[in-house]
């Protein structure tokens, strides 16, 4: 199991953010520009620990170049929904670039919502 997932299903943030590495860059499905540096994006796992209810992963999967696809499912207030977490890894073996997929619509734009009335300052310009 990934240690980013054991650190989501354990709602540990600290655990989770051990994975990556300093120069994070993490694609946002509901954003354009990506949150970059690990501080940025500490700031964003906040808010998606939050958000996000009931997450659970239901398939893991990696291939030979060491990339992981953590297949979701989740809540954001009334709206399920489904993802993707797709990790890629630097020579060290930490994440260094990580991009989120999100359906349907109406759980994309719940999320949307709940994760934009909560970035403020953080939103990448």
């Amino acid at each position: 199991m990934h240690p980013f997932r054991q650190g989501v299903e354990s709602r540990d943030l600290e655990a989770m953010l051990a994975t990556f590495s300093p120069d994070i860059v993490v694609h946002s499905p509901v954003l354009f520009k990506p949150f970059e540096g690990i501080e940025t994006v500490r700031a964003v796992f906040e808010i998606l620990v939050e958000v996000f209810e009931d997450l659970h992963y239901t398939d893991e999967m990696t291939d030979a170049n060491g990339t992981t696809a953590l297949v979701f499912e989740a809540r954001v207030g009334d709206r399920s929904l489904q993802g993707i977490d797709l990790l890629r890894h630097n020579a060290d073996g930490r994440v260094n670039d990580f991009t989120v997929f999100v359906r349907p619509q109406s759980g994309l734009l719940a999320l949307g919502d709940a994760v934009g009335a909560r970035l403020g300052d953080l939103r990448p310009t």
